[in-house]
This record gives C-alpha cells, sequence and structure tokens, in this order.
C-alpha cells in the first residue's frame, strides 16, 4: 500500500514538472502555459499549439490556485483583459466588442516584448471563440475564491471587461428563447460538428458565467442594472434547460407520441420535434434510471447525442436539478464502457458515420467517426467528471476514473486525446505533453484529496430570477 502512494506521488511530482514547463513568461512574469510541449513535434509543425488558449488554460489555473500559485492566474487575467475587444462598430472580419482571444503568444522586437491576440482570424476554418470570454468570467470568480483578493474583480476596467462582456451575450437578437445562438464549431468542438445554433455546452457556459458576474459586480452607477439583467436571464436560461433539453424514459416517451405542426401557446410540441427523429440507438441505450441534458434544442430540432462537458458542467453550476444531476451520474455508471471506457472521458456518444458524417462534418478526416471530437476520448474532461462526481456525492466513480488514467497517462506521456469506441487508441494526430491532459489529470486528483476545492469552480442550487415559459 505504501508503495502504491509513493508511486502515485512520483507520478504527480512527474505532472508537475511537464506542468511548470509549459509556462509562459512575458516581460519577466508568468502569464499562462503553452497548449502543448510535444518534443515530437518540430517548430514548423508548431501550428497554435505553442499559444495559450484561454478555455485549455482553466484547468492549469485552477490547478495552479489549489497549490497556491495564484500569481500566474492573476497575471492572465490582468492581461488577457487588456486583449478585450472594444471595437463597437461590429464591423466585418473584426471581432465585436466584449470578445476575449481564442489565444494569444508573446512575440518579441528587440528587447520589447508584446501579446499578440487571435481572435479566430487565424484558425482553421475562421471561428470565433465564443467561449472564451465565459470562461475568463468563471476564472476571475475562482480566482476570486482561492485568494480572497477582491480587489481585482472590482477594478474599474474588471468592471467595464465584465459588462462588455454582458453586453456581448445580453444582446437583443432574433429569438424568443434566452438560450444563446452561436455558430458551429465555436467552443471546445471547435470544428464543423453540427453543434450549431443552441448548443448544450455554450447554454451552460453562459449559465456560469451568467452566475459568476452577478457575484463579481459591484452596485455602482449602471451595475444594479446590469444585476437585474443577469437575473432575469438567469431563470429563464434554467427554466428552459430544465423543461425542454431534458432527456430520459419517460421524456422520450413523451416525445414518441408528439403530434407534430401545433399552433398556439398551450401545446406540448413546443419546438415541433418530429418523433421519427428519435434515433434507433437511444431507445436501447438510454438505462431506466439515467437521464442527460439533449446536445442541442431549436425549431424542428433535437440533437439526442450525448456531450460530456456540457452535461458534467451543468451538474457543477447547478444548471441540472439535484434529481437530474444523479441521473447523468446514474448515466454513467450504467454505460461506463461507452462513456468512460479506457480512458476518460468520451467527449460525445455516440460518433457519426457514413453519409451523417460526410454531410454533417464536411467529410472532415480529422473527425473521422470515433475519433477527436466525433466520439474521441479527451484526458482533460477527467476533471470535470470529478468535480461533478464528488458534487453528487458519487466519489467512487471519480476514483475510478482516476485510476484508469493513471494507468496510461504517464506511459503514453499525456496524449491531447484518445482514438476507438472505448479509447484505446492513441489519438491519430494527438500531440503529446498536452497541457490541459495534464493540468486536467492534476486537479481532478487534487479534487479528490482536498473536496472543499471544488467551490472554486462549482455553484450552489441559485435563487435566479422568475423563469418564463416558451
Amino acid at each position: 500500500m505504501t508503495s502504491a502512494i509513493d508511486n502515485s506521488s512520483l507520478l504527480e511530482a512527474e505532472a508537475w514538472q511537464l506542468l511548470e514547463k509549459s509556462i509562459i513568461y512575458y516581460q519577466g512574469k508568468p502569464i499562462g502555459t503553452v497548449a502543448a510541449h510535444d518534443p515530437e513535434s518540430s517548430e514548423s509543425d508548431a501550428l497554435n499549439y505553442d499559444q495559450c488558449f484561454l478555455r485549455d488554460f482553466v484547468p492549469s489555473a485552477l490547478v495552479f490556485l489549489m497549490d497556491g500559485k495564484a500569481e500566474i492566474v492573476r497575471n492572465f487575467l490582468i492581461e488577457t483583459l487588456k486583449l478585450q475587444s472594444h471595437d463597437k462598430q461590429m464591423d466585418c472580419f473584426e471581432p465585436g466588442a466584449g470578445l476575449m482571444p481564442a489565444s494569444f503568444k508573446v512575440h518579441s522586437n528587440g528587447n520589447e516584448e508584446f501579446l499578440v491576440a487571435d481572435f479566430g482570424e487565424q484558425a482553421i476554418a475562421r471561428v470565433p471563440p465564443v467561449d472564451s470570454c465565459m470562461w475568463w468570467i468563471i476564472l476571475l470568480r475562482a480566482y476570486e475564491k482561492a485568494t480572497g483578493d477582491l480587489d481585482l474583480a472590482r477594478q474599474p476596467d474588471f468592471q467595464a471587461g465584465i459588462k462588455l462582456i454582458l453586453d456581448l451575450c445580453l444582446v437583443h437578437r432574433f429569438s424568443l428563447y434566452p438560450t444563446m445562438l452561436v455558430p458551429d464549431g465555436s467552443f471546445m468542438i471547435d470544428r464543423r460538428m453540427g453543434v450549431y445554433e443552441h448548443p448544450l455546452e455554450i447554454q451552460v457556459l453562459f449559465y456560469a458565467s451568467l452566475r459568476a458576474a452577478s457575484e463579481l459586480l459591484l452596485l455602482d452607477a449602471d451595475g444594479e442594472s446590469y444585476l437585474g439583467r443577469v437575473n432575469r436571464r438567469l431563470g429563464a436560461l434554467k427554466y428552459h434547460i430544465r423543461n425542454y433539453y431534458w432527456l430520459d424514459l419517460k421524456r422520450l416517451g413523451e416525445i414518441y407520441r408528439y403530434k407534430g405542426n401545433e399552433f398556439g401557446k398551450e401545446i406540448a410540441n413546443k419546438f415541433n420535434i418530429q418523433s421519427e427523429s428519435i434515433p434507433t440507438w437511444l431507445t436501447e441505450w438510454l438505462p431506466e434510471s439515467g437521464g442527460y441534458l439533449a446536445g442541442n434544442l431549436g425549431p424542428g430540432r433535437m440533437d439526442f447525442r450525448f456531450f460530456t462537458l456540457g452535461n458534467l458542467m451543468s451538474i457543477i453550476a447547478s444548471l441540472a436539478s439535484e434529481a437530474e444531476s444523479q441521473r447523468i451520474m446514474n448515466l454513467f455508471a450504467q454505460r461506463w464502457q461507452d462513456l468512460i471506457g479506457s480512458m476518460p472521458v468520451k467527449i460525445c456518444f455516440p460518433a457519426m458515420d457514413g453519409l451523417e458524417w460526410k454531410i454533417v462534418t464536411g467529410c472532415d478526416s480529422k473527425n473521422s467517426p470515433w475519433s477527436y471530437h466525433n466520439g474521441g476520448n479527451w484526458p482533460v474532461l477527467l476533471w470535470f467528471f470529478t468535480a461533478a462526481a464528488l458534487k453528487t456525492n458519487r466519489t467512487e466513480l471519480a476514483q475510478a476514473a482516476i485510476a484508469i488514467a493513471e494507468r496510461r497517462l504517464f506511459k503514453d506521456k499525456f496524449p491531447e486525446y484518445y482514438d476507438g469506441n472505448n479509447g484505446r487508441l492513441i489519438g491519430k494526430e494527438a500531440r503529446i505533453c498536452q497541457t490541459w491532459s495534464i493540468a486536467g489529470f492534476l486537479a481532478a486528483k487534487q479534487l479528490v484529496a482536498n473536496p472543499e476545492y471544488l467551490e472554486l469552480i462549482s455553484f450552489p442550487e441559485g435563487l435566479e430570477g422568475p423563469g418564463c415559459s416558451i
């Protein structure tokens, strides 16, 4: 037993060394971490893996905060705020006001260093990062909770930055739904995967960032007005997601018996979902005691795929109810081989293949069936899974998933993702020494050892404003 504990400690120390190697310095200060520090990749093959991605840095930041290394997180928050777009013209090919970059890189000109941000102008398919600004607010709250530093978020430039993000997210739009409309590939799934419109992941991050903003906003000249808008959207958003995105066998039975083309306010099939759209795999796959939030919902469209990050984050943020949270974890427990398999955790289930894959992904070879975002297994999701398991008092599930990851990640040198139905193969194009794979493992270990760290990222059942019926 002692030997196993010692070995685990040595492995964690090795992971820490890899994480520290990934740190980026700007003007002599730590400011973030590169996406990957792959010794097998040449400089010309680096693409943008040598940059710091805002979403990628979150697990690294949590690990640093848990270990009392808050300086790098503070520097990151300050410098990325300076990169926030302030262009109110909303001109073509320019990021809108409030948008945070997807990534940044330190450049130098002689002795002078400066940061260059990418808002999607250089990204594959030129996709803007919808989630960056949301993660920034969530991380700012985590920093405040970890350090007790109440002054940073209350500085005028931080309050202005939060309000710019809220202006961007709460803008008037052509929609009757409280959810946020986004293009395909604008978050963790950053390639064409049919996740445009109202994808679950963005709605959950939107909800969590609004919860964080409600804690960070000062009730100054216009702060009370912003807080009122935030609370109204929170209540409506929670009502909408819980009522219309939830799927279990009871709900599936209701959809199966829906009538189509109904008109009026008091109708059951509000989104005109056709019962024939229920996929054949789902009725056998969904266990009696399990359930989950659907991947997407819009006019005449329900995406029945299971998307892991959105469901796990819905537990962490208390967007899912306590009963729903337990049923989501039941689904993991009873479909363990499909969703955890040989490497926690599968990003979505099932994978698209055949004609559906060709049409939806545009024949994307990187997203071939059971690879990358199309059903690949991503070690970074381990920390989300661990946090959700702890929040639902299912610690044994977290420990089992961590044990699987620990057996393979060090031997495989922390790949970006794994391929195959059960995640048995290192991803065909996966980088090794992927920073968020390293940080995700360390964050999961820290959370199990110190469950109080869950408060950095989780939210209690909220007292949001009143909901509304669509």
